[in-house]
């Protein structure tokens, strides 16, 4: 084997371990955070749990808050592709079909994103009541999930929403509701979903529900 070929291969073994211990430390914090919460989980056991050092995390990731930040953006995709969610193929949502398909659509993307990210979101807020720094981080967070919200229903919808939209939409697409309707009152994911795609042809009542959908 050459010098450039070993070379190559030692290049891709550690970055094939790298992302292999990125991905363990994701795990690992998403689910000692979820469990634990803030101030029961900390670097040392992520790292411990994950097999890495502490100082890996940090130079990698950066601190507990930053980490926490991560693991949520993850969540709310899926993966590690460097792609934001208005990047991916599942936000264009056609607004040339039947509002009942478009809806059905939204609400499918919108229960798998909650099933990752409802518990780390209330992880995080309750966290945010007692730390400044996460109070920020829980700030910011809501109004990134507003603007995503609306303009993903608004592209669907082909037009701008309305302030009472926007606002009802965050009702009906929400951590919080997800939780409520899946964890407290015992919903299945199926049904939340289809409860959601049933609020947003109630909410947007658009005059192409009828000429789409009941066109005599």
């Amino acid at each position: 084997m050459s010098a450039s070929v070993s070379r190559r291969y030692d290049s891709s073994l550690r970055q094939d371990m790298a992302a292999r211990t990125r991905q363990a430390v994701f795990e690992v914090a998403g689910r000692f955070f979820v469990e634990r919460g803030w101030d029961g989980t900390s670097m040392r056991d992520i790292a411990q749990a994950a097999g890495c050092s502490v100082e890996t995390i940090y130079s990698r990731i950066g601190n507990k808050a930053a980490l926490l930040k991560a693991v949520l953006d993850r969540a709310v995709v899926g993966d590690d592709a460097v792609l934001s969610p208005a990047d991916r193929p599942w936000f264009d949502i056609e607004s040339g079909r039947p509002l009942s398909e478009r809806a059905a659509e939204l609400a499918a993307v919108a229960a798998s994103i909650y099933r990752r990210t409802a518990h780390l979101r209330r992880a995080l807020d309750i966290a945010a009541e007692g730390h400044a720094e996460l109070r920020e981080l829980d700030t910011k967070c809501r109004a990134d999930e507003r603007i995503s919200r609306t303009a993903l229903v608004s592209a669907a919808a082909g037009r701008p929403l309305t302030e009472i939209e926007a606002d009802g939409i965050q009702g009906i697409f929400s951590n919080e509701m997800y939780l409520l309707l899946t964890d407290r009152s015992g919903w299945t994911h199926e049904q939340y979903q289809d409860w959601a795609a049933a609020m947003v042809i109630r909410l947007l009542d658009l005059d192409e529900e009828r000429a789409h959908d009941h066109r005599p």
